[in-house]
């Protein structure tokens, strides 16, 4: 299988204290992986790494895909509470390069349940609505590396639903994902992988299915 993202023996230390070490790991086309651990395990960290928003402290992280081809959901919106979900994504499309108008954004809004908001100021919707304009952002590139930092934060259950549709459906097309879920039990169904960061080492890397049926508890 083709790999997008490949990293041989990360680390990441912040001054003296280490976050995590020897990190081995890739991530396939048409693929869903999990990553879980404790509270504090370093996933974020580990995730921003292989978004190329933070510098490893030892060994290399190498992405298979341009720039453009990786998606990247995190805490933070990114969502310009002045400007309209339709404005947003405008901004957006033009900040890629893409050419894009109202005709081609407004289905985009009607995935994520927000097209009868298209043309409310963003600083107005609730957490779980700026969520779903985010996810929309991400899928306005239709990447093919795509990394979900918890995004099922402040959704319901009917968007939840909603995520986890449009994350089969990227892998369907041929994305990689790499997915931090609050909820592993719940999500693992749809995973092919998963990695485990446990003690500052991947504790386990593979089959989501064996994962599970071995009761795994961290």
């Amino acid at each position: 299988m083709e790999c997008l993202l490949a990293l041989s023996h990360a680390g990441k230390c912040y001054g003296t204290r280490a976050i995590f070490k020897d990190v081995s790991c890739a991530v396939p086309a048409g693929s869903i992986t999990l990553l879980a651990g404790a509270n504090g395990a370093g996933k974020s960290t580990l995730m921003r790494v292989m978004a190329g928003l933070s510098r490893l402290t030892a060994g290399t992280v190498s992405h298979h895909v341009e720039a453009a081809a990786l998606g990247y959901l995190g805490h933070a919106t990114f969502v310009y509470p002045t400007l309209s979900a339709l404005e947003n994504l405008a901004f957006w499309a033009k900040l890629y390069g893409l050419n894009a108008n109202e005709h081609s954004l407004l289905p985009l809004l009607r995935r994520v349940e927000l097209e009868r908001f298209a043309r409310e100021r963003s600083g107005t919707f609730s957490r779980g609505m700026a969520q779903r304009l985010n996810l929309a952002r991400v899928l306005l590139l239709q990447p093919r590396l795509l990394l979900l930092d918890e995004p099922a934060t402040g959704l319901d259950v009917r968007s939840a639903a909603l995520l986890r549709a449009e994350i089969a459906a990227a892998k369907e097309r041929g994305a990689g994902i790499v997915w931090i879920s609050h909820d592993v039990a719940g999500d693992a169904p749809l995973a092919d992988s998963i990695f485990l960061l446990q003690d500052k080492k991947l504790a386990y890397a593979g089959s989501a299915a064996a994962f599970m049926q071995g009761g795994a508890v961290w």
